[in-house]
């Protein structure tokens, strides 16, 4: 009997948890919201039961302080993962799947090595909390959209977000569309004065991309972008009578569950 397709109505979400990461209740409720199912995994659990990554088309390594950055931001929970979950990740991978690294996120992925370059230092040695405006380079599922935006803005908070790479690796990830963001002077540098890339990071590299795009790892908190009053700059449009009803973060989780359910 020929079996009939049907379309995945509830995506599932694995977020990760566990050892100084932070910002898993935002990231599920940011999946959750859009029409996903998101379940907040320790990463012992899923050491201890390593199949349940099976159930799951999207994974998403919060932000947060994973072992207080002893070691280095990212890399005390990276070799965490490939002393347990190597196979696990590879198998994961090689599925038609999802993966976002946001800000310590990002900083574990290119650990793993599973996404190009690295991250250190912001150029003044200091944390940094504030938003930035980003311009859209990249091609990716996580990037699709049908509205033509093609600069957004989101909050950063991190003191290890300045992105290095080779030259020629650059040149290479640029050919290829692996640039998924690059800070830009927009609205909110343009309206408080700001610099544009405040951590010094090569080429204003924000995001990259892997696996064909299906792999996102990204320096701003697209989950602390949900809504409009989140940005600092609400009141103004309001005024002004330009407010969108949803925040530009909320952009990529729509398009990460929309990439299923449209299969």
């Amino acid at each position: 009997m020929k079996k009939i397709k049907t379309k995945l109505k509830k995506p599932k979400v694995i977020v990760l948890s566990g050892y100084g990461l932070n910002c898993e209740e935002e990231t599920k409720f940011a999946f959750d919201s859009v029409g996903g199912i998101a379940d907040i995994v320790h990463i012992n659990d899923l050491i201890a039961k390593p199949k349940i990554l099976s159930e799951y088309q999207i994974m998403a390594f919060p932000g947060g302080f994973s072992y207080g950055d002893d070691t280095g931001s990212g890399k005390a929970y990276a070799n965490k993962l490939k002393n347990h979950l190597a196979l696990e990740l590879k198998e994961f991978l090689n599925r038609d799947t999802l993966i976002i690294g946001i800000c310590n996120g990002f900083q574990i992925l290119t650990n793993l090595e599973i996404l190009p370059g690295a991250l250190t230092y912001n150029k003044n040695g200091k944390y940094i909390d504030r938003w930035v405006d980003l311009k859209i380079e990249g091609e990716s599922p996580w990037l699709l959209n049908s509205l033509g935006i093609k600069n957004i803005s989101l909050p950063v908070a991190h003191g290890e977000g300045c992105y290095i790479i080779d030259e020629k690796k650059y040149k290479e990830m640029k050919k290829n569309k692996q640039i998924a963001f690059t800070y830009t002077k927009g609205e909110i540098c343009n309206f408080q004065n700001l610099e544009k890339n405040p951590n010094g990071a090569i080429h204003d590299i924000a995001g990259v991309l892997g696996y064909n795009g299906r792999v996102l790892g990204m320096m701003p908190h697209p989950e602390r972008a949900m809504f409009y009053y989140h940005s600092p700059l609400w009141q103004m449009k309001k005024i002004k009578g330009n407010l969108k009803k949803e925040g530009d973060g909320i952009l990529l989780f729509k398009n990460a569950i929309n990439y299923f359910k449209n299969k």
